[in-house]
């Protein structure tokens, strides 16, 4: 603690050696930054507050209708661009800058400088906005700020009809497009089934299913077929009396010839061809001579059935025999018609067979085709119901309903310039200058050193130090000292007062 009073009092002892240059350098340094600072320009602020309502009834009443377009994002997007470059030539042009400009480079400063001045404050939340700036010119700056008020206001509605007439004729033309596809895949559908109508899937089946229901007919035609054949062969063998039913009545039965012989040979084969077919099968040639043998008797049979049947001349007049006849002509005419079906289907049957490897093609095609056209009429389809409902989101957002400004203070300019704060900046030039002096003072006594001390001087010569010898001041001398000491304190103060007079000057002085 002692080491620094010491060091202290030597500070205070250099300064006090040299303390005319610390006054007098204070004294020009104090007078030459405040008539700076009494040079500089006011400057006012010009304000202006704007409240942006973004809720409004049409909203939600036309929710569903319409595509409207999120308000809040949109001021948002607003405020953050306000302060552009484009905005900012547009301001210029405006309130007649821009004639004052002599070069591209002294636009392209002004441009700068008012970029950087413009101030937008304001949140989201509350939707009141703050557009400021400052300017040595109270006019001008209050019409700047009338200037970016209008651009903010203007810049809600400017461009929604724009856009908006923008995007219907974009629908427009997407409309158009989509129906020049819908008439080149209608033209391409329609030629494609004229050039492959045979191959084309009938009542929503496609090819394998169309081959397997012609195959089933097909099968149900030959099953039916052979059912006629069968009838037909009945009716047939009724009529040359093999299946004959015995008759009763001795005056309606025919004429039949019997022979017990060869009833005997047939049943005598029949039993051993059924002794052979226990133990061989069919092509054992035994079984196979025995069958021949009977269905020569058989036959043999038929024969002598027929000679005594012709020699009945009442035979051909039967009744049942007539019905018959009749029965068989129907069947034989099914037959016919059946046969016919039976070739129309196998015919188709082949001609899909040979396009078995075409028709998968086709109806791959023809799917790519329709799924295409179906794409392109769905998206035709909405873009018209949209087209509406785009124009009347166009007619909504231009409505000054949706978005609404309500200028809360109009552009107006203070009667006190809001800077520069020159008590601030006359404080700050006074003690720079009473700590200009002060450093000037311990800077001299650095270059021109004195011993201020008996231990400063032992210190840096090393030699020790025997004693010391007090100054004796004479009358005259201790009078000039007093003086000195009385003209520094009044030079000092007289500082000080000066900074006080500045300082009440700029206070009671009228803008």
């Amino acid at each position: 603690m002692a080491e620094l009073m010491t060091v202290f009092l030597t500070f205070l002892k250099a300064i006090g050696k040299y303390r005319w240059y610390a006054v007098a350098i204070a004294w020009v340094v104090a007078i030459a930054g405040w008539v700076v600072v009494y040079r500089m320009p006011n400057d006012y602020q010009a304000s202006a507050r704007v409240y942006v309502e973004t809720q409004s009834i049409l909203k939600p009443l036309m929710a569903g209708m319409t595509t409207t377009l999120d308000v809040e994002q949109q001021v948002s997007f607003m405020r953050r661009t306000l302060i552009s470059r484009p905005n900012v030539e547009r301001v210029l042009r405006m309130v007649d800058l821009d004639i004052k400009v002599k070069s591209p480079k002294d636009s392209e400063k002004l441009i700068d400088d008012l970029m950087a001045q413009i101030k937008m404050t304001g949140t989201d939340h509350d939707d009141i906005y703050t557009i400021s700036y400052s300017n040595p010119n109270p006019v001008l700056g209050k019409n700047i700020v009338q200037a970016l008020l209008t651009i903010f206001v203007e810049g809600s509605y400017g461009n929604k009809k724009q856009d908006s007439e923008k995007a219907v004729q974009f629908i427009d033309d997407q409309i158009k497009m989509y129906e020049e596809k819908l008439a080149t895949g209608e033209n391409a559908l329609k030629e494609f089934k004229i050039r492959n109508m045979s191959m084309l899937p009938h009542g929503g089946t496609d090819y394998s299913a169309g081959y397997s229901e012609l195959s089933d007919k097909l099968n149900q035609a030959k099953l039916e077929l052979l059912e006629s054949e069968q009838a037909r062969n009945a009716i047939k063998r009724q009529i040359s009396g093999e299946d004959m039913a015995p008759v009763t009545d001795a005056t309606d039965a025919p004429q039949t010839s019997s022979d017990p012989e060869l009833d005997s040979r047939i049943s005598a084969l029949q039993k051993q061809l059924d002794s052979l077919r226990l133990q061989y099968t069919d092509e054992y040639p035994d079984i196979v001579a025995a069958k021949h043998l009977i269905g020569q008797l058989e036959a043999r049979k038929k024969e002598l059935g027929k000679k005594a049947r012709a020699s009945d001349p009442g035979l051909n007049y039967s009744p049942m025999l007539q019905q018959m006849n009749v029965a068989l002509s129907v069947e034989e005419a099914r037959m016919a018609s059946l046969k016919a079906r039976v070739g129309e289907y196998g015919s188709r049957l082949a001609r899909m067979r040979a396009q078995s490897n075409l028709a998968p093609e086709v109806e791959a095609q023809l799917a790519q085709l329709n799924r295409d056209y179906s794409v392109n009429k769905d998206n035709y389809e909405k873009l018209v119901s949209r087209r509406g409902a785009a124009k009347l989101s166009g007619d909504l957002s231009s409505a000054t309903d949706m978005l609404s400004f309500r200028v809360v203070d109009p552009p107006t300019v203070p009667s006190q310039p809001a800077g520069p704060n020159r008590i601030r900046l006359y404080s700050m030039v006074f003690a720079g200058a009473l700590l200009t002096g002060l450093g000037v003072t311990l800077l001299m006594s650095q270059i021109r050193p004195t011993f201020l001390s008996q231990t400063i001087l032992r210190d840096v010569s090393g030699l020790p130090v025997l004693g010391s010898i007090d100054m004796y001041w004479t009358d005259p001398q201790v009078i000039n000292r007093r003086r000195r000491l009385y003209a520094f304190g009044v030079a000092l103060a007289t500082l000080f007062t000066a900074y006080g007079g500045v300082v009440v000057w700029t206070v009671l002085r009228p803008a």
